[in-house]
């Protein structure tokens, strides 16, 4: 069995071809929110990986082996319950009331512009339905989202959006990615 113990976010700092030839694993959510685990990667090697307590592996990861080959990880089909605005009569407002009440249940969810995605669970279903919500079943790769301070935020998983709320006027921001904005029309100072 081959050791696997290190992550590369997304294969941050790797060359695009590289990542591609990379043999695959894929996976569904269950396994890969554990960080040790085995399994096969698609050349037949039985990788044993053992990452840092926390650790989440998302699809489009690459794992290190410990004699330097990399693997790719593909988030696997999985049954999922897909939430969306009602077409007739809803808004996507129907959406952040959904996420606010699965978050207050510790739901697990994954965030989309247009719908969310959760694991099956019917009373969670019918509660949805009953909001005029439309919730349908599916197979998709499920990747729900991190914990803001959680270990994905540390290990990079982030999108480097931070805030900084010095003296003054109160808009000092710093974007990561290149991202930026105009000053917003009012400050972030409590009153």
């Amino acid at each position: 069995m081959l050791a696997v113990n290190k992550l590369l976010p997304q294969g941050r700092g790797l060359a695009s071809a590289l990542v591609k030839r990379a043999p695959t694993v894929e996976l569904d959510w269950d396994l890969r929110q554990k960080s040790r685990f085995d399994c096969t990667d698609s050349e037949g090697r039985r990788l044993g990986v053992f990452l840092p307590r926390g650790t989440v592996v998302r699809g489009g990861d690459v794992l290190v082996a410990e004699d330097g080959s990399l693997v790719r990880m593909l988030a696997a089909p999985q049954s999922v319950l897909v939430i969306t605005p009602c077409p007739s009569h809803g808004t996507p407002f129907d959406l952040v009331r959904a996420a606010y009440h699965l978050g207050n249940r510790h739901v697990q969810i994954e965030l989309r512009p247009d719908h969310l995605k959760i694991e099956p669970d019917h009373v969670l279903a019918a509660m949805l339905d009953a909001m005029h919500l439309i919730v349908t079943e599916a197979q998709a790769p499920f990747e729900p989202e991190g914990g803001a301070y959680g270990a994905e935020a540390a290990a990079g998983h982030s999108h480097g959006h931070a805030h900084s709320h010095g003296q003054g006027h109160g808009h000092g921001h710093d974007h990561g990615h290149g991202e930026g904005h105009a000053h917003h029309a009012h400050d972030h100072t409590a009153r």
